[in-house]
């Protein structure tokens, strides 16, 4: 059975667009048949080419050209050629805009295009999808590039800041790694010599013997080791356990809260103006949180919601997300102008992640100094311990 993505019309010739598994394009033009449909056209959506997911610079980028262009009156497939043409994007960028304008000159809607492709976000699916039943498309198109353009620059500044602790940590790993491998050997005819060695050079020397004779062994270890933890990590229940302590952790936690409800009330914010109905933003701002166990808990918050609940209650109850953030909402709902509000959250969350993130990132580095003093402490301890034993022993003789 395959699974169809179709374009039909009904009777009194409307169109209508779906998906619908099948056996194949004969046996799906006979079940919509008998759903009083007239097939048009039909797609097996499994075997449509998947593309590599686009950053947020790609998405700012496309989103911005596309903005300036239909905003001067040109029409959507002549935008995208447009922009397909230019020279600076890459050969991956160009098959995907080629093989949406091949979906929108059969008359299918950019939105579907675009989630055909595999390589689009849901917030900007959805977005796309409200745009174009509102009509607003180019409004909508402006508003997504100014999303990814503040993802795409906490991204780039999340990266600066890394740069020193990485760096950090693998000189940490090579430093030891050359004691372990040319410096130690030095001693080890002097300390075959001595009677007993104290337990920590006598652990340091079996490491070191270790590194040089079965360094192959370490390296499959490792690798191992990652595929083993690579795997593990999309388990959901293990990833549920990651992330609830990520948010409960000491010091850390905190930070990390900001940087979630950030994240939710930009796409909250981007979803609600452009005119997508206030449960259906929730659901989909929830799942760009990027923390799944506090993903989960937005299938309570969306039934709150319908049931009458104000959205600044529901909220409230998210374990995840600062109280800032329900107690600006309420204060929109009070007023009647939730969209402004949201707005507004959005950019001083915004602000505060980013500070956030820098204090983060500071708080890592001394964490890593101190990691690297008492690893090289070890070592220079359990190699100076037996030499002053046995000045130690000398003296006693004497």
């Amino acid at each position: 059975m395959a699974n169809f993505r179709y374009v039909a019309k009904s009777m009194d010739g409307k169109t209508v667009r779906g998906t619908m598994e099948a056996s194949g394009e004969s046996s799906l033009l006979q079940q919509l048949k008998e759903q009083g449909l007239f097939l048009v056209e039909a797609k097996d959506k499994d075997n449509t080419k998947k593309y590599k997911k686009f950053v947020s610079a790609q998405l700012a980028g496309l989103c911005r050209e596309m903005s300036a262009l239909l905003v001067s009156g040109i029409s959507m497939v002549r935008a995208l050629e447009i922009i397909s043409e230019e020279e600076g994007i890459s050969k991956a960028q160009k098959e995907v805009y080629t093989d949406i304008l091949k979906d929108l000159k059969r008359g299918v809607s950019l939105s579907e295009a675009m989630e055909a492709r595999g390589c689009f976000p849901d917030l900007m699916l959805g977005m796309v999808r409200s745009g174009e039943g509102s009509g607003t498309i180019d409004m909508v198109m402006n508003r997504l590039a100014k999303h990814y353009d503040r993802e795409s620059r906490l991204n780039r500044q999340v990266q600066s800041a890394m740069t020193y602790p990485v760096v950090l940590l693998v000189m940490c790993a090579l430093v030891v790694i050359l004691i372990m491998t040319f410096i130690l050997p030095q001693f080890e005819e002097l300390f075959l010599a001595m009677e007993t060695l104290p337990m920590p050079t006598m652990i340091l020397m079996a490491a070191s013997d270790f590194l040089i004779q079965d360094w192959y062994v370490a390296l499959f270890v490792l690798f191992v080791g990652g595929v083993f933890l690579r795997i593990v990590s999309k388990i959901y229940q293990v990833r549920r356990i990651l992330d609830y302590g990520k948010i409960h952790m000491p010091v850390a936690g905190k930070l990390n809260k900001v940087i979630y409800t950030a994240r939710f009330a930009r796409t909250l914010s981007s979803l609600y103006s452009s005119g997508m109905p206030i449960v259906a933003a929730l659901e989909t701002a929830g799942a760009t949180v990027g923390n799944v166990y506090v993903e989960e808990q937005f299938q309570q918050v969306g039934t709150t919601v319908r049931s009458g609940v104000p959205l600044s209650q529901a909220l409230r109850e998210v374990d995840g997300f600062v109280l800032k953030l329900s107690s600006a909402i309420l204060v929109g709902e009070e007023s009647g102008r939730l969209d402004s509000m949201l707005e507004s959250t959005a950019i001083t969350m915004e602000e505060e992640a980013e500070a956030a993130t820098k204090r983060l990132v500071t708080l890592l580095e001394p964490v890593l100094i101190c990691f690297m003093a008492i690893l090289v402490g070890f070592i220079i301890i359990a190699v100076m311990l037996p030499i002053y034993e046995s000045y130690a022993t000398i003296e006693g003789a004497a």
